[in-house]
C-alpha cells in the first residue's frame, strides 16, 4: 500500500513577532470546541516554543501571565471554547509519567506539549507537530499533520 506525503507548511519566521503572529494564525484555524486535540511544540531549548504557546493561548482570549510550565509541568487555561493546557515535558524521564500527569483527564481541552520527545509514543496520539529550528536570525517552522482532522487543519492553513 503506497504511504501519502505528509501534508505540512514550512516558513521563515524573521523574529519572535512572526513566530506569534504564526501562532495566532493557527489559532483561527482551530475548530470552536478544542477537546481533544494534541499539539506538539518541538525545537532546541530557546527556539521558540513558549513564544508560540503563549501567542496562541493569548490568542484564544487568555489576558494574564502564560508562565512557561518547566517546574509545574501543566500549566491549565480555561477558556471560552475549551481548556488549553500548556505542557512541559522536559523534566519527565519517560512516557509511564505521563499518567501521573493526568494526561487522560487532560482530552477535555487542547493540549500544548513541549519536548515531546521525551514521550515518542505521543506522535500517534496527536493532531499536529510544529518544529523550530534555527535558521540565520530568524527560525524556520514546520508544521506537520499527523492525523486526519490534523490534516484538515494544515491544508486550511496552506492555503490562506
Amino acid at each position: 500500500m503506497p504511504t501519502r506525503d505528509p501534508v505540512a507548511v514550512n516558513r521563515l519566521l524573521a523574529d519572535a513577532a512572526a513566530t506569534a503572529d504564526f501562532a495566532r494564525r493557527l489559532y483561527g484555524k482551530l475548530p470552536p470546541d478544542l477537546s481533544g486535540w494534541t499539539i506538539l511544540l518541538r525545537g532546541e531549548l530557546g527556539a521558540g516554543k513558549s513564544t508560540f504557546a503563549r501567542a496562541l493561548i493569548n490568542a484564544a482570549g487568555h489576558s494574564g501571565p502564560v508562565p512557561s510550565p518547566t517546574y509545574t509541568l501543566v500549566e491549565p487555561y480555561q477558556m471560552a471554547h475549551g481548556n488549553i493546557y500548556h505542557i512541559d515535558l522536559y523534566r519527565v524521564s519517560s512516557e509511564e509519567e505521563l499518567s501521573y500527569l493526568g494526561w487522560e483527564e487532560l482530552e477535555d481541552g487542547l493540549r500544548l506539549v513541549e519536548w515531546p520527545d521525551r514521550a515518542p509514543g505521543l506522535m500517534t496520539q496527536a493532531d499536529i507537530v510544529l518544529t523550530l529550528t534555527y535558521e540565520n536570525t530568524g527560525r524556520r517552522v514546520e508544521l506537520r499533520a499527523l492525523s486526519e482532522r490534523g490534516e484538515a487543519l494544515v491544508r486550511g492553513f496552506e492555503s490562506s
